[in-house]
């Protein structure tokens, strides 16, 4: 049952190019946005669409990985955990974030990156 509290899938593209750090202590971090879309239909038939972004962190070879092989509309099944974030900016006002730590990367297909 343990293998299951905190753990996420989600299936869906990138919104924008990874985004390459390093911290101070050398660890790469990618960070990329992935939109999931449902549709259903409405109770007046018609069809609404609804679009989800999720922040997403890719550590160490995953960074890598990442970094090398995806683009802004690649497609990609991540499965991870969530981690919560907040902190103070320098006008001292807080800000959260949560984000999907993945623990492992399926690239589905989609852009590109050119060789």
């Amino acid at each position: 049952m343990n293998a299951i509290r905190n753990h996420v899938q989600i299936v869906g593209n990138l919104g924008r190019d990874p985004e390459v750090q390093t911290t101070t202590t050398g660890k790469k971090r990618v960070k990329i946005t992935v939109a999931c879309s449902d549709s259903y239909t409405s109770k007046d038939g018609k069809r609404v669409e609804n679009t989800e972004w999720f922040n997403i962190s890719l550590w160490d070879g995953l960074a890598t990985i990442a970094e090398k092989f995806l683009t802004k509309g690649s497609q990609v099944a991540i499965s991870g955990r969530l981690s919560n974030r907040n902190w103070t900016d320098k006008e001292g006002k807080k800000h959260f974030a949560t984000d999907i730590v993945v623990a492992d990367l399926l690239m589905l297909g989609g852009a590109k990156k050119a060789a």
